[in-house]
């Protein structure tokens, strides 16, 4: 038979463990309350990805072309690749690499390997600034080299000799993709007219390939998704003029740089205007 002292002590016990459960749900009800009254509204914790760092190394094949810094910025639509901080260190990717312009604004470090005759020491660190087309009317290993699916790397001509003699023609290579490292906010160039706006997004860090770029307004634009035109230049009808704008560019690796109110509201086309960039 149950003691009447220990079934009124297990009474007790439930009652304590009750009141606590209730004081508790009332102290969270309460906070939320007070967090309503003040204005402020419960955010959810925001974890920043991590920087973009070197990939693994490949292998592939390297030659060079001949330019200036008016034309090595060609299908990526960089005007003056030393004017724009790329200076003469610059690639033109072959269409597995380039992918329609998705990997301009990418950075590489490249290295001469297994051909003592030809190559020399240390790294070549260009970046992605135009395509080196396909030519379906020779074969891949011999003058096609930039026919898909081969990875090749057709270098401006001025750093070439950085890492092998140019008398070589063409040479094997190893690379991999590494951050870029740029001075500066990144850069917007408008350009176009009222109906039709381009702004061309360059000197950008960190993965410096840019796969979206948004623009708001201060007054009726909201957060618009550009297209992209061509390489680095993106497009919208989005009627822009007189507002000051705020860009949003989102880059290969899922990181996002925003750049507020960086174009006043009497921003003019054909001018660039610098923001945010990655660190």
């Amino acid at each position: 038979m149950a003691s009447p002292l220990g079934a009124l002590s297990a009474m007790l016990l439930l009652l304590v463990v009750a009141l606590a459960k209730n004081c508790e749900a009332t102290a969270m009800h309460s906070a939320i309350h007070a967090v309503r009254r003040h204005g402020h509204k419960l955010k959810p914790i925001k974890r920043n990805k991590p920087k973009f760092k070197p990939g693994l190394w490949r292998k592939a094949h390297a030659t060079f072309y001949e330019g200036g810094t008016g034309s090595f910025g060609g299908a990526c639509n960089y005007k003056d690749v030393v004017q724009q901080g790329y200076n003469l260190n610059t690639v033109a990717l072959s269409d597995i690499l380039f992918k329609k312009g998705k990997t301009c604004g990418a950075c590489y470090e490249i290295q001469c390997v297994n051909s003592p005759k030809w190559c020399k020491k240390g790294s070549l660190f260009v970046t992605a600034t135009n395509q080196c087309p396909s030519n379906p009317s020779l074969p891949s290993d011999n003058g096609g080299w930039c026919n898909s699916p081969r990875e090749h790397f057709d270098i401006a001509k001025p750093v070439f000799n950085k890492i092998a003699d140019y008398t070589a023609g063409i040479v094997p290579i190893q690379y991999r993709r590494v951050p870029c490292q740029k001075k500066g906010g990144i850069r917007f160039t408008i350009m176009g007219n009222p109906w039709f706006n381009q702004v061309i997004v360059w000197n950008v860090g960190g993965a410096g390939d840019v796969v979206s770029v948004q623009v708001k307004g201060n007054d009726n634009v909201k957060w618009t998704k550009l297209q992209r035109d061509w390489g680095a230049t993106w497009k919208t009808s989005t009627h822009l003029v007189g507002e000051s704008l705020t860009f949003r560019v989102t880059t290969s690796d899922g990181r996002e740089s925003t750049s507020w109110h960086v174009a006043p509201k009497n921003w003019q086309f054909g001018q660039t205007y610098e923001g945010k960039n990655f660190k």
